[in-house]
């Protein structure tokens, strides 16, 4: 058999970027030119970037499935998917009011005063009052985008005080929901070498 070249060229690298956005704001045009993406999130709308994460960020999908047995077979007939869940998780390294209310799904942020004698108070959700977000996410490459248009964050929020170095951070876990496109995530590539 002849030795064949193996591809290299689709490697991905970088913790990329996360930005969060209101429920119904318009997803990016995703204008591709020279193979990368060249328009911005916040042309789009109230995108903003989220801060920098202790490690980067993780997609996660898993689908549920059962078998369809039969007592004349030792092998499943056919699996069939029962649910699916998508999840985005990183650990946000900026504490701020901002932040918690994101990190709590919504609440009232106040403030008063400007500069340096500004006060911001943050008040919590009532519970089922929470309110749902958009999350985004681009590579430092600027070639791959994923979106979820309806998201939750479910993970429990603790931020540890610590001494020296180790920096205070609030993990979040950000779960898909079904949002009105019927696509709990969307992934876009930009140029040949991602297709």
């Amino acid at each position: 058999m002849p030795a064949i070249v193996v591809p290299k060229s689709a490697i991905a690298t970088g913790p990329g970027y996360i930005y969060l956005a209101p429920l119904g704001t318009s997803l990016p045009t995703n204008t591709v030119v020279g193979s990368v993406f060249t328009d911005t999130w916040a042309s789009a709308g109230a995108w903003f970037v989220v801060g920098v994460t202790k490690s980067g960020s993780e997609f996660d999908y898993k689908i549920g499935t059962s078998p369809i047995v039969a007592a004349e077979y030792f092998d499943p007939l056919q699996i069939v998917t029962t649910d699916r869940a998508a999840s985005y998780v990183f650990e946000l390294m900026q504490i701020s009011a901002t932040g918690l209310k994101n990190a709590l799904n919504g609440g009232s942020l106040a403030t008063s005063g400007s500069g340096t004698t500004l006060l911001s108070s943050y008040t919590p959700p009532v519970p089922g009052s929470e309110v749902r977000t958009m999350l985004g996410w681009e590579s430092q490459s600027n070639d791959e985008r994923l979106v979820f248009e309806q998201c939750f964050q479910v993970g429990e929020l603790k931020i540890v005080r610590d001494k020296g170095a180790a920096n205070a951070t609030m993990p979040l876990e950000f779960d898909a929901e079904l949002p009105a496109s019927g696509f709990p995530f969307r992934y876009w590539t930009a140029g040949t070498v991602r297709s």
